[in-house]
């Protein structure tokens, strides 16, 4: 740790090239958003989800065509974890109890092969319409109370510039889960809001640095910039490794449940990072950040 503590990298000499990168998975995600949109879990879109188990390796072609001849054609199947396991979630059905839905789904996926039910959520269309835009709002205050936060904390452009950042964060992740087609549910969801608090913290410690920097060293903007990212490199490679092999680890053996809240929390972790190291940092820097900026002039006669 003694070399990234004693270094002296020049980060903002690539913010060009950075900002370029992001510019391309920004403009990437929100495209993919429009067009493929969102792979939304039973949370937010209603229907019921349905967990079974086969001794042997689950034929998913003969499952589905067992599903159609029964009238579940709009079911969506998927292995769950294993081979062994499927994942059945199906459209609302007003006609049809949800006992009588889970014997009959039993009974057509007991006939080739013994089924054992490990699962079944019901979840109305009216409850997943309203957690979908009751998370999309938390979404918003949460970016809403972080922009108030920080501005009453520091300069505004700093502000600013850890808004640029989040919107980043959040915009890159969720392009990540729309390109790839992973389940987008309540778990991702309460991982996209810990990854607006981890990136923060990480840019607010830059920042921070930053403010003490220019009253210490009164450099040019770059100079100090850089000076204050490579003075918590050590912290913020530390931080962001720890939790990386946490979530790593939980990716691994959590299961398959825990797969999309791990996803979008190391993608999260990662694009975090980059972002309070380029994004936040240059965007202070084009908006044009100096030390009176960070010190007020002193009034003639004080």
């Amino acid at each position: 740790m003694q070399i990234i503590k004693q270094s002296n990298f020049k980060f903002m000499q690539y913010r060009k090239t950075a900002l370029i990168i992001s510019a391309v998975l920004i403009i990437l995600s929100i495209l993919s958003m429009v067009i493929r949109g969102f792979n939304l879990g039973i949370d937010f879109t209603g229907g019921t989800l349905v967990e079974v188990g086969y001794q042997q390796v689950a034929d998913l072609k003969k499952i589905r065509d067992r599903l159609d001849e029964a009238g579940f054609s709009d079911a969506q199947l998927q292995y769950f974890g294993t081979t062994q396991d499927v994942l059945i979630r199906l459209a609302p059905r007003s006609d049809v109890s949800q006992s009588e839905l889970s014997n009959q789904i039993l009974e057509v996926l007991s006939l080739d092969q013994k089924a054992e039910l490990r699962r079944i959520e019901f979840v109305g269309p009216q409850i997943g319409e309203e957690l979908r835009e009751d998370g999309g709002f938390a979404v918003l205050y949460a970016l809403l109370g972080i922009l108030i936060y920080v501005a009453f904390r520091f300069e505004y452009r700093f502000a600013l510039g850890a808004i640029i950042a989040l919107f980043h964060d959040v915009l890159i992740t969720l392009g990540f889960f729309s390109i790839l087609g992973i389940e987008f549910n309540l778990p991702v969801l309460a991982a996209i809001l810990a990854v607006i608090g981890y990136s923060l913290n990480d840019t607010i410690v830059i920042y921070d640095r930053v403010r003490e920097s220019f009253i210490k060293f009164k450099d040019a903007a770059e100079k100090v910039i850089d000076k204050s990212i490579n003075l918590t490199l050590a912290r913020t490679f530390i931080t962001s490794l720890t939790t990386l092999l946490v979530l790593i680890a939980l990716f691994i053996f959590g299961g398959e449940i825990l797969t999309g809240f791990t996803v979008a929390l190391i993608i999260g972790v990662i694009v975090g990072t980059y972002s309070s190291i380029y994004v936040a940092s240059a965007s202070i820097l084009m908006m044009g950040i100096n030390y009176k900026h960070v010190v007020p002039a002193k009034k003639e006669g004080a």
